[in-house]
Parts: structure tokens; sequence; C-alpha cells
């Protein structure tokens, strides 16, 4: 199984260590891949569709702080291997996934210092993004975090077309569901973006962009520099 941009990167010896060892699944919208405090026996590596890691803030809120489509992988975050997960990971959009035991990976990266590298890479990118997130959530302006939240969404998505619901949108940026159709209404006026039943249209992608907090191209650069960006999405 090929198509995820982290495997892709690696040496043909070190793809080879993993690759025979992926099972592929399918998942659907909403799916719970695993919940904070769990423990995480499995390494994903999407090669389509977008996964959400939520931070829990009580029983009933929660909000998005990282993003992960087919240029990553979930499952191993900025702590140990097979530990327990301190957030909660849900399916965003549908997709495809290779799933890898984690004893498997953890086996490959004490026999390949290329594997160390490209995680290490990879989970230094992951980090910025949710310290810049969550930056963003708590300093700018709900219509440039949406703008921001739906550039990242789509070039892990790899379409301007996202199946969105008002619903889980509320979710990811933990407002109220009448917010958000109010945010979406002020970026359909300016021609940015067109909604139809479940899904959100990006129509205008780089005035999207100009819409959007500087977070968005912080992040970008991060990724950027570390060689760990997704494919910008589709125009």
């Amino acid at each position: 199984m090929i198509g995820n941009q982290w495997i892709d990167s690696l040496p043909p010896a070190d793809r080879a260590r993993l690759i025979p060892e992926l099972d592929e699944v399918a998942f659907e919208r909403g799916r719970m891949i695993y919940d904070s405090g769990q423990d995480v026996d499995q390494v994903w590596f999407p090669t389509a569709g977008v996964v959400s890691l939520m931070t829990i803030l009580d029983r009933d809120r929660m909000v998005e702080t990282a993003a992960i489509g087919p240029e990553g992988l979930v499952g191993v975050t900025c702590g140990p291997l097979n530990g327990r997960a301190s957030s909660r990971a849900i399916a965003q959009t549908s997709g495809r996934a290779g799933c890898l035991k984690a004893e498997t990976f953890s086996r490959a990266m004490a026999e390949s210092s290329a594997i160390r590298e490209a995680l290490a890479r990879y989970t230094e990118g992951l980090f910025a993004q949710v310290q810049q997130v969550a930056a963003c959530n708590a300093q700018h302006k709900l219509d440039e975090r949406f703008a921001r939240w739906l550039l990242m969404l789509q070039d892990r998505a790899g379409t301007p077309r996202l199946e969105l619901t008002q619903e889980s949108v509320a979710e990811m940026l933990g407002v109220r569901r009448a917010t958000v159709s109010e945010v979406e209404s002020r970026l359909e006026d300016r021609d940015l973006i067109r909604r139809g039943r479940g899904v959100v249209e990006v129509l205008d992608r780089k005035g999207l962009e100009r819409a959007s907090c500087a977070c968005y191209g912080a992040i970008q650069r991060i990724a950027r520099e570390l060689d760990v960006a997704p494919t910008a999405g589709a125009a």
C-alpha cells in the first residue's frame, strides 16, 4: 500500500520494513479512531481523508487542535510509543489508511535512523501546528479561524468540495451551530465559499487565504521548513 506522504518519503529499505505489515482500512466520517486516555496500539497512515485531534474541555465540549491527512500519521505524538492518548482522534472526512501495530512501528524505529529522523521532523511540525492552533483559538476572530480551518482541511483532503455539516464545524471550532451559520453566510456573501446540504465548497482559495489570520501561513511555513507540508488543495 502506498499513497501516504510520510511513508513515501522514506528510503526504499525503510518503506520495505513497513508496507508489508500494513492492513488497509476504510473509515467513515465521524469514526473515533481512539479516545483520550486510551492505550494506542496502532499507528494509522492516512492515504485519503482527514483525521482531527480533539482536545477535550469537559464532558460536552471539545475543540480541534490538529488535523492530519495523507502527509502524516496518527497514533504517534510527542509522547512515547504505546502510551495513552492525550486527545481524541476523529475522522473529519471519510477516507482510507494503512494500519500498523505500534510494536511493529517501534521495532522499525529502533532499527532505522531514517525512520527516527522522519518521525522527529513530523512530530515537530505537528507540535507547532497544535501550538499555533491553540493560540489562534484563543485570540483570533471566528471568521479568521474558520477560514484558516477550511484551508487546512482542503490541503489535507485535496479537494475544494468538503463534506461538512454545521454541527461538525461547530464541534471542531468549539462554537455554537448558529454561530457557524452566521460565519458561513458572511464568507458566502464574499463569494469565497458556497454552501450546500452537508457540503462546503471553496470557490476562491486566494481570497480565503486573505480572509484567514496569519496562523495558516505560519503553520505552512514551519511544515515546509521541516519538509512535512501537505500537498496544497486544489484551487
